[in-house]
């Protein structure tokens, strides 16, 4: 310790002299006692921890230490999860939580969290019921299924068909479908964990039915097919048709089993997209059991929807992995709302976020990018320029991987050229990063790109309100 730091050592306040003051006593009734005195202490300690917190004079400020302290506890308070601005371009992006909830989906989980309900409660009777009768009907109305089930993940889904049905036996499956999404999930790897044992048959590019003709036998457990949703193999081709291994399947008394991946409910040509195979097509196609994602294309709640045969749903709902994998009152309340607005299709693309975005007009994202842009420039002047451009985006999560959606957005980049542009840009994202409310874009052709498919016209004037502090954050003095 330096001697001219002594004075300064000395001047520090005590813990209990600045509790006793009048803003230390708004913080308590804000914060609570406990936080705020911790909030002190580490105030106090990084001023006695040179050389970071040199004093710039020989005595304490208690009102520039309660300011500090103060920050610190609004900084603190402030929740891990918070709300962004998603305009990277992939609608359903996993880091950012994928779908965003209907209204009527939000009302619904409130109206659950906020009290008790009948959520295994049978009303009539006043018996206990089965938490799967809010949604099992639904599910079986639009899938065409006998019964229904739902866990918390599509993951836990074939996890827990694959650990029920075929526990200690073979499950065929085709080389070109042994699937990896996000996470490392990998298909082999879920194999293991349910205790099955994998029979790969065909090749990478090409699989034939009698392939799996050779491959079925007394420890055959099911057969799966699995939607390669996030990836294609073009060329040189061949796979089995659904109704083709549901035949051989109901021949050889074996289950068919087809995990769709993201699913879908609708025939995604309304929306102007390619036709992503839905469960109701599985289903008819002669799959016993289809698993597919609640949350994704669907455009709900996190959720790994079962649907199938009466006899072989009720075989899983037996099995003890399901009351692990089970989904809460609040997850169901959001599916069964969700659901619920499927049964009006004359209106579903408007009132389910996912949809929507999916099926908005590049024209009408282009009149928002061009509305926006001098207002995103102006607390950039000297800093970057903006324009409106035309650009791309993508559904994600494991759907239509190959297929780009005609958008249109705001291309900003830096003045700074040369060997400072990536220091500059990198600045230019995390200003963006760090304001109230984070605007996530993607980076391309050293700019910050922000596709506008995401911000709706209701959202334009949040997005702007938080535009304020971005000049300050974004420039090289900073």
């Amino acid at each position: 310790m330096s001697i001219q730091n002594k004075p300064f050592l000395a001047s520090i306040p005590s813990v209990d002299r600045l509790l006793q003051r009048s803003d230390a006593g708004a913080l308590i009734v804000r914060f609570g006692r406990s936080a705020v005195t911790d909030a002190i202490r580490g105030v106090l300690s990084k001023m006695r921890s040179p050389p970071g917190n040199a004093p710039t004079s020989n005595a304490a400020d208690e009102t520039a230490i309660m300011d500090r302290v103060a920050a610190r506890l609004v900084e603190e308070s402030q929740p891990s999860l918070r709300p962004v601005f998603n305009l990277t371009g992939t609608v359903l992006h996993t880091s950012f939580g994928r779908a965003a909830l209907p209204v009527e989906a939000i009302e619904a989980v409130t109206l659950a969290a906020r009290g008790a309900s009948n959520l295994e409660y049978n009303l009539r009777d006043g018996e206990r019921g089965d938490r799967d009768n809010h949604f099992e009907q639904q599910l079986c109305r639009l899938t065409g299924a006998e019964a229904a089930t739902v866990v918390n993940n599509n993951a836990a889904a074939v996890l827990l068909v694959l650990n029920t049905l075929a526990l200690r036996k073979e499950v065929p499956v085709s080389r070109g479908e042994l699937i990896e999404i996000g996470g490392l999930f990998r298909l082999p790897d879920i194999m293991a964990r349910a205790g099955c044992r994998l029979r790969e048959v065909g090749t990478t590019n090409r699989t034939h039915l009698h392939d799996f003709e050779q491959a079925i036998g007394p420890k055959t457990g099911l057969v799966m097919k699995a939607h390669s949703s996030n990836y294609s193999i073009k060329g040189y081709t061949a796979a089995v048709a659904e109704p083709e291994l549901a035949r051989l399947c109901r021949d050889r008394s074996v289950p068919f089993v087809v995990d769709l991946g993201s699913g879908t409910l609708i025939d995604l040509r309304r929306l102007g997209l390619p036709h992503e195979p839905t469960p109701m097509e599985a289903l008819k196609n002669g799959a016993d059991i289809v698993t597919f994602s609640g949350d994704k294309l669907l455009g709900g709640p996190q959720a790994g929807i079962i649907v199938g045969r009466a006899a072989l749903v009720a075989k899983i709902k037996r099995n003890p992995l399901k009351r692990a994998l089970r989904v809460d009152k609040m997850t169901i309340a959001a599916l069964s709302a969700v659901l619920r607005l499927y049964f009006d299709p004359d209106r579903l693309v408007e009132r389910v976020p996912t949809l929507r975005w999916l099926a908005r007009r590049v024209e009408a994202i282009r009149s928002c990018a061009e509305r926006l842009c001098p207002l995103v420039a102006e607390p950039l002047d000297g800093i970057a320029s903006v324009q409106v451009i035309t650009c791309d985006s993508q559904i994600g999560s494991g759907a239509l991987p190959a297929q780009r959606i005609a958008s249109a957005g705001l291309a900003i980049k830096p003045m700074s050229t040369g060997r400072g542009s990536g220091t500059a840009l990198k600045r230019l994202t995390s200003a963006f990063r760090n304001l109230p409310v984070p605007v996530i874009g993607r980076i391309e052709d050293g700019a910050l790109v922000l596709d506008l498919r995401c911000l709706e016209d209701a959202d334009e004037t949040a997005f702007v309100a938080r535009l304020a502090n971005l000049a300050l954050s974004a420039s090289p003095a900073k």
